[in-house]
Formats: C-alpha cells, sequence, structure tokens
C-alpha cells in the first residue's frame, strides 16, 4: 500500500497517494486549476504556468502541474495573488497568438477560448506580436498556423512520446522559440505518419486536420455522383466517446444510419480491406519462396518506409499494404462490375 500524504487545498483537507501532483490532487476535490500545456497522458512540460498556485510558506507561486504534494502542505488557488499572476500569463499568450477566432477550425473547442471567458479576458490587453508567419499546408492531412501556436509543446510530446516519431520539436530560443519540424521543414519530409495526434492533443488552432467537409457536401449534392464512405475500425467506437456513451460502446448501427442520412449511397467498412491486406500479403510470400526465411514486416504505416534503411536488415521484406487504398481499389473496379457500370468511367 502506497504511503498516503495529507495536505489542504483552498481550507479543504485531503488525503492523496505520495508522488501526487497539485494539479491531480485539486481535481479529486473537484478544482480545476487552469493549465494549457498540462495534459494527463503526457510527461509534464510546465511551459505555460498557467497553473501557478500559492503554496503557504513559499515565497513564490508554484507551478501546479509539476510540484508534486508533501505532508502538511497547504494549497491556495484562489487568491487575488494568484489570480493576478494567472491573468497576467493569459495576456501574455493573448499577445502572441493570432485572435481570429470566427473563422479558426477551433472555435468553439478552443482551451485557450475558454480560459479567457473564465478570466473575462473579452479584449486583448497588451499589443498583438503574434508571427505573421503563413498556414504550412505541406501535406494532404494536417494544417500548422504558427500565428496561434502557444509553444504548449503537447504536440511534441504526444509525436515522441505516443506515435515514436518524433516529427515535430522545439526551435530558436527566447522569442524566437517555436515549435516546428527538424531544420523547419516540410511535414511531408519528415517522419511524419500523419496520424493526427498532434491535432489532437493541440489547445488551440495551430495544428488542425485538413477540412474536406465543402468538397464532400457538393460530392453528395450532385445527382449524377454515386458517393460512398469507408469508415476506420475506430470511428464506431469513438463516435460513442464523443457523444457520451458508456466507453467501447459500439455505435456501429447509429453510425452507417446517420451517414445515409447525411445522403451517402453506401457505407464500406475498412475492416473487408484488412482481410484483403492480409490475403494479398500471403499471396506474396507464397509467390517468392526462394525469401522465406527472411523476416517479412507489414505495415500500413509510412514511418516504417521512412526508417527502413536504418531499422530493418537487408534480408528483411517490408510490404506496404493500406487497407484504405484496398477499398478504393475495389470500390473502382470490383464494386463497379458488380453494380454493372463500366470501371473506365466510374
Amino acid at each position: 500500500m502506497s504511503e498516503m500524504v495529507h495536505i489542504t487545498i483552498n481550507k479543504q483537507p485531503l488525503e492523496v497517494p505520495a508522488g501526487t501532483r497539485i494539479i491531480e490532487a485539486a481535481k479529486m476535490l473537484n478544482i480545476d486549476i487552469p493549465h494549457l500545456c498540462y495534459h494527463p497522458d503526457q510527461t509534464i512540460k510546465a511551459h505555460c504556468r498557467m497553473c501557478m498556485v500559492e503554496v503557504v510558506g513559499s515565497r513564490k507561486l508554484t507551478a501546479a502541474c509539476s510540484t508534486v504534494v508533501w505532508e502538511g502542505m497547504e494549497v491556495i488557488t484562489d487568491s487575488k495573488k494568484v489570480y493576478d499572476a494567472q491573468t497576467g500569463v493569459l495576456d501574455l499568450i493573448l499577445s502572441d497568438h493570432k485572435t481570429n477566432c470566427l473563422s479558426c477550425a477551433r472555435n468553439g473547442s478552443c482551451e485557450l477560448q475558454a480560459l479567457c471567458r473564465r478570466f473575462n479576458r473579452l479584449h486583448p490587453e497588451l499589443p498583438d506580436i503574434s508571427s505573421d508567419e503563413p498556414l504550412r499546408i505541406d501535406n494532404p492531412s494536417i494544417v500548422r498556423d504558427p500565428a496561434k501556436c502557444v509553444k504548449c509543446g503537447r504536440c511534441v510530446k504526444v509525436c515522441a512520446e505516443v506515435q515514436g516519431c518524433a516529427a515535430l520539436t522545439y526551435s530558436g530560443r527566447s522569442a524566437g522559440f517555436k515549435v516546428t519540424t527538424a531544420f523547419d521543414l516540410p511535414m511531408d519530409q519528415t517522419d511524419c505518419v500523419l496520424c493526427g495526434q498532434c491535432s489532437l492533443v493541440c489547445p488551440v488552432g495551430a495544428i488542425v486536420e485538413t477540412d474536406y467537409t465543402n468538397e464532400v457536401t457538393a460530392a453528395i449534392q450532385n445527382p449524377s455522383k454515386h458517393v460512398i464512405v469507408q469508415v476506420a475500425p475506430s470511428v464506431r467506437v469513438g463516435l460513442g466517446d464523443e457523444f457520451g456513451m458508456e466507453a467501447g460502446a459500439v455505435v456501429t448501427g447509429k453510425m452507417v444510419t446517420a451517414l445515409r442520412m447525411l445522403g451517402f449511397d453506401k457505407v464500406f467498412d475498412t475492416n473487408f480491406s484488412a482481410d484483403l491486406t492480409i490475403m494479398e500479403e500471403g499471396a506474396s510470400r507464397q509467390a517468392h519462396p526462394g525469401g522465406r526465411e527472411a523476416p517479412m514486416i507489414t505495415s500500413c504505416s509510412r514511418l516504417g518506409h521512412h526508417q527502413r534503411s536504418t531499422t530493418l536488415s537487408s534480408s528483411a521484406t517490408l510490404h506496404r499494404q493500406e487497407p484504405p487504398g484496398h477499398v478504393r481499389r475495389e470500390a473502382k473496379t470490383y464494386y463497379a462490375q458488380k453494380m454493372g457500370w463500366d470501371p473506365t468511367t466510374w
């Protein structure tokens, strides 16, 4: 059994396991300490300083995300000293953030916007010194906006610690500090696998998914087009999470119904093409009996191919079979034939 520590937060007594950080302990009392760089699934960064709190006996304010509690600690999260410091930090962040909120993809789901509402910062109080760098649209899936980056480091952490790619990193110092790629290369020239995890953890609109909503809507509304949609296996669970259903709830039927109501003619499942991928890989293996003594590594990931020269021996064979690509191919050929259409025009 772990050692327990007794503390108070805003005069409320609390017993927590040793090693607990202040921000985690406060959550147990339903006290939400404001933060931007902190993420419960990542190692501590302590970049933004929005989470500063007052610890009785300490001369300075303390970062709640990185400070571990100790026996008898007294924490104050709502004093004027704390409030003034947090609003000051928020003003500094806003001064270096392009605030075109109405046209931002994260409008309404932006953590910085939520902090502005919470602290009633309706009008910036410092001059705008945000970057004039243009949008970085250098890959088909992710759009980066350096002018909105708050330098929290969440994207850097998730790319390195979760995906193992390290396509994003830090560059510069002081006022020139920024989040970018190594040598400021385009994303397509890095180990980025277009997973989208960086856009998922970004608290603002600095990294967002490429939006094809208008193109899809136009296709659905075109009566001369037969429009299909392909759904990955994880989506049927992710949608349930998004709508507040119990963890792991499968919403396949609801999802298909919704897609058909939106106007899609057919809904295809990536599971089918995943099975097809396995069959093709097996057939490829059988067709090259001379290489059976070498390991065959299969990957749907771009990363395996970027790092092939350094991670695989010369005797290994790497097959890159993409289930999503198989759906596109079969829809244009096999499916068209089954529907009685000419594949050359479909």
